[in-house]
């Protein structure tokens, strides 16, 4: 099993072992990494049975403001953004994330931000015979759940946990 990190981190593979499956033909990411997860399944040409994705970054029904001042607030202070950003993670739970902190940069932000779900890679998937699994988490204060739900739903076997937050933990 391949695991991608999130955005700012490492090793939070660990906060998701309940979920994972643990195979040589699965491939899992969170947040951020559930986009580089996905891209490395689309673009390989390696068996692949399962596609887990931990609460995708998930941003396009964000407006393009939206985008840049999340940009500009790292840019400005990017300390102050990540400690705000690892407790939004965490919430509801009280789980300490900086265990996981990794220094990421602008870019990896940028990628997470501007990143583009599109349909006809996902069913290209699904056609492939790859099985996709998406985790929610109802109180998650990074994307908004319901909507990742409503578009994931048509490509995926999606788990909304009500009370978990980004990283589903409650």
């Amino acid at each position: 099993m391949n695991f991608f990190s999130g955005f700012s981190l490492d090793g939070e593979e660990a906060l998701f072992q309940e979920y994972l499956k643990k195979s040589d033909y699965t491939i899992s990411g969170f947040s951020l990494g559930a986009v580089r997860a996905f891209e490395y399944v689309h673009n390989t040409d390696k068996r692949v049975d399962k596609l887990q994705l931990f609460s995708p970054a998930f941003f396009q029904d964000k407006s393009e403001k939206f985008k840049r001042l999340q940009t500009i607030s790292y840019q400005k202070n990017q300390k102050a953004y990540e400690k705000q950003f690892l407790e939004n993670i965490a919430y509801p739970s009280t789980t300490k994330m900086q265990g996981y902190y990794k220094q990421d940069d602008v870019e990896a932000l940028q990628k997470l931000l501007e990143f583009i779900w599109e349909p006809s890679k996902l069913k290209a998937l699904k056609e492939r015979g790859v099985e996709i699994e998406v985790y929610l988490g109802g109180e998650d204060k990074i994307i908004d759940s319901k909507k990742a739900y409503e578009f994931f739903k048509n490509y995926a076997t999606v788990y909304f946990i009500k009370k978990g937050g980004h990283i589903l933990w409650t």
